[in-house]
């Protein structure tokens, strides 16, 4: 993969330069950066698994508004959490998609069938995708930021599913036979409190990180969720090299 000093220049998270240098703007440029070939094509294959799923039932517009507002959201966690190791955050879009069919899946759950088989594979990708983070540079916090920005999208957006004049029986997620094409799955309460939460968290992510807060410093034992040291890397401030 890169090096240290070529994903700072492309863009990646970094403490002293984020706050010290007041370079917020990398909070748009971290989503969309890979730390070399394995990452970015894991993380392709699994976006395209999940991705293809909800364009399937929900349209295109709906997966990318998740997709987007949860690489946002994901960057924004691993703002509050990074340190000086060149950070990049990627992978909160696809947890954004993870959380938005498991929220999807779980609101819609009397119209589908192999509902079980759907959730092991979510749970595959997401422990797969989740493992990888342990690695120097890929951040889990925007894994964590990602996937709760998508689970409360999911049940602000992904109602209604778009079911087609015959019921799909292929995929991941299978429409029962019994369904009516017009049947109303739509919550507005549950709908209402998931936008109060999704808001609260964006606003209370965002004035943590405008501010420069540290949250690692409150929190020791959450460096093992990003990063696990071992005799190949290191999982300190210093900079490495992969």
């Amino acid at each position: 993969g890169p090096s240290d000093d070529t994903l700072v220049k492309m863009g990646a998270l970094q403490r002293t330069l984020m706050i010290q240098q007041n370079q917020k703007w990398r909070l748009m440029t971290c989503p969309w950066l890979h730390v070399g070939v394995i990452h970015l094509s894991l993380d392709l294959l699994s976006t395209i698994f999940i991705g293809i799923h909800l364009e399937q039932d929900f349209g295109s517009t709906r997966t990318a508004m998740i997709y987007l507002f949860s690489a946002f959201l994901g960057s924004v966690a691993s703002a509050a959490f990074v340190h000086n190791i060149p950070a990049v955050c990627s992978s909160g879009a696809l947890f954004g998609l993870l959380g938005g069919a498991l929220s999807g899946l779980i609101r819609n759950w009397q119209i589908y069938t192999f509902k079980y088989r759907a959730l092991a594979a979510l749970a595959f990708v997401s422990i797969t995708n989740f493992g990888l983070g342990l690695l120097p540079h890929v951040d889990n916090f925007s894994s964590i930021g990602g996937l709760l920005s998508g689970f409360l999208l999911g049940f602000i957006l992904l109602f209604n599913p778009q079911l087609l004049h015959t019921e799909r029986k292929k995929g991941l997620f299978v429409i029962k036979n019994s369904v009516k094409l017009r049947q109303k799955l739509d919550k507005p309460t549950q709908r209402i409190i998931a936008l109060i939460f999704f808001s609260i968290i964006l606003s209370g992510g965002l004035y943590v990180v405008l501010r420069g807060v540290n949250a690692s410093k409150h929190c020791s034992w959450c460096s093992y969720i990003n990063c696990v040291p071992t005799k190949m890397w290191r999982c300190n401030d210093k900079t490495t090299h992969m």
